[in-house]
Parts: C-alpha cells; sequence; structure tokens
C-alpha cells in the first residue's frame, strides 16, 4: 500500500531486496510456480488437435521459408537447416520467455490482488513454459542431426552449457525488467515486439556469423570497433556458442569460406562467460528494480 508522499509501505516484505532471502521465498512457493506453468500449457494446448506439438511449427516453418530464400538468393550453404536450427533454438526461448514474461502480470492481475506470494513468480512462469518448448526443440533438432548422419562434435559441445546459462540469465533479467514496466506502462509490449523483430535480424540466426566478422573486422567509428560492437549485443555471443555446440564446424567440407566467426573455442568462451558476468549484474538490477515496482502492482492492475 502506499503512504503519504508517494511512498510505498511494505507490509508483509522488507523494504530491500534481499537476494538470499527471497530466492528462499520463491522456492517456498514452487508450487505456485509449476501450477502457473501447468496452467500456461494448459490454456496453450488445450482443445488442439497437435497439442505440444505446435511448439516444433514455428521453427519448422522458419526453416521451410529461409531455406526457400538462400536457395533463391543463392546464399545458402552446408546444412543450412542445422545451422539456422541452432540458433532458432537460443533466439525462440529468448524472444517467447519475453513476451509471455511482459504480460505475465497483467494476465493474473486477479491473483496479484487477491493472492499474497512473491510476484517474481510471475515472470518465472513465462520462462518456465518457454523452457518446455525448449526442451522439445532441443529434443527434436539433436534427433535430426543424428538421424541426417551429421553427427555431434564433442569438443565444441562442451561451449553448450555456457552458451546456454548465459543465455537463461539474461532472459530473466530482461523479463523481470520488462514486466514490472510493462504494468505501468503498457505500450512496453508493443515496443517489445518491434524490438524483437530488430533484435531478431541483428543476431547472426539466418545469415552467416563468419560474413559479419569478415565485413566488421578492422573497421572502427570514433575508434570502436564495429566487430566488438556487434558482439555487445548479448544475443550474438550467445547464439554464437549454441551455434558452434551444435553446427559444430567453422569451416564445412568442400566450403571456400567459413560458416561460423573464425575464432577459437577458448575466445568464445571467455566472451560468453564475459556476456554472462554482465547479466548477473544486470539481472541484480532489475530484480531491484522489480521488486521495487512490484509493491505497486496491485494498485497499477
Amino acid at each position: 500500500m502506499r503512504g503519504g508522499a508517494g511512498t510505498v509501505v511494505r507490509t508483509s516484505e522488507p523494504s530491500k531486496l534481499r537476494v538470499r532471502r527471497r530466492v528462499r521465498e520463491v522456492y517456498a512457493r514452487r508450487e505456485v510456480l509449476l501450477n502457473l506453468v501447468r496452467k500456461e500449457l494448459k490454456v496453450k494446448y488445450t482443445a488442439s488437435f497437435l497439442g505440444a506439438m505446435w511448439s516444433l511449427l514455428n521453427p519448422v516453418v522458419f526453416l521451410a521459408v529461409f531455406t526457400f530464400v538462400v536457395k533463391i538468393t543463392n546464399s545458402s550453404f552446408a546444412h543450412f537447416p542445422i545451422y539456422l536450427l541452432s540458433g532458432l533454438l537460443a533466439w525462440n526461448l529468448f524472444s517467447v520467455s519475453l513476451a509471455g514474461g511482459a504480460r505475465s502480470v497483467i494476465d493474473n492481475a486477479n491473483l496479484v490482488k487477491k493472492v499474497a506470494f512473491p510476484r517474481e513468480v510471475l515472470p518465472l512462469s513465462a520462462i518456465g513454459v518457454a523452457l518446455v518448448d525448449f526442451v522439445l526443440q532441443t529434443a527434436v533438432l539433436l534427433l535430426f542431426i543424428l538421424v541426417s548422419g551429421y553427427g555431434i562434435h564433442l569438443p565444441e559441445l562442451a561451449i553448450y552449457p555456457l552458451a546456454f546459462a548465459t543465455l537463461l540469465v539474461f532472459t530473466l533479467a530482461l523479463t523481470f525488467w520488462v514486466a514490472a514496466l510493462n504494468v505501468r506502462y503498457r505500450d512496453i509490449q508493443h515496443l517489445l515486439n518491434i524490438a524483437l523483430l530488430v533484435w531478431f535480424w541483428m543476431t547472426p540466426i539466418v545469415y552467416s556469423g563468419f560474413l559479419v566478422q569478415d565485413l566488421l573486422s578492422g573497421r572502427s567509428v570514433l575508434g570502436v570497433s564495429l566487430w566488438g560492437l556487434y558482439l555487445a549485443n548479448p544475443l550474438a555471443p550467445v547464439v554464437m556458442g549454441f551455434q558452434r555446440a551444435l553446427y559444430g564446424v567453422v569451416l564445412p567440407a568442400g566450403a571456400d569460406r567459413p560458416v561460423l566467426p573464425d575464432v577459437s573455442l577458448a575466445w568464445l568462451a571467455v566472451v560468453l562467460a564475459i556476456v554472462l558476468v554482465a547479466s548477473v549484474v544486470f539481472l541484480l538490477y532489475t530484480w531491484r528494480r522489480f521488486f521495487e515496482l512490484s509493491g505497486d502492482f496491485a494498485e497499477e492492475l
């Protein structure tokens, strides 16, 4: 509730975020989280003939459309489906979490007004739903890789856990932020749709990461490396990590130029580690902002 001069007065929670205590509180209400995930999945697939198979339709449609485009433009490269699906795997987890997270508090307005629970559960449930789709899509991609005879590249696969952890932390941080802001500023969810469209094309999912590296390396603006600026997009090294782990080869057999950025596995690991550390710092900031704003959620809704 609000006190004098617009001050937020919390009757059942501390005035400041205590991370360890809050983690314990969220864990204690894990049943609420799991029930919300179940509810969202049930709503998503209820009365659906294909059920969870719909989660696989999005990457399949992307694959069909972009395979046609690259064939027409003569810009295809070896094993393009695996390259594209590896990048889409990371992107779909990120974009679906953000889109669902932005609406998570608003869509559960009745719950927010009537039940006392850590509000972090709401954006976490959106990420939980996206993770279910992520697991299904991962299983299908791995099966496709094995059935097609492409195979798994074990040394490169070692970077997958780091890329996944980085993606998850950054996604959580940004989801907390948009979930809180969208309660007060409803334009956020609409701006997010536009931002995700631009963000998709600024990330090497459809086109070769090496082409970007080749174009931007050695170039700068006001002393800032354009390649370094491109990598400042957290999703760029994350997607490169997924592609390096699953697509595996920088230079496919018989190709005249690399497909993945021509960097060592150690270099990519260092870049991902930097993004991970920065994402943790960002998470602490956005989590505090979410916690501060959550005291007004019931009133704003």
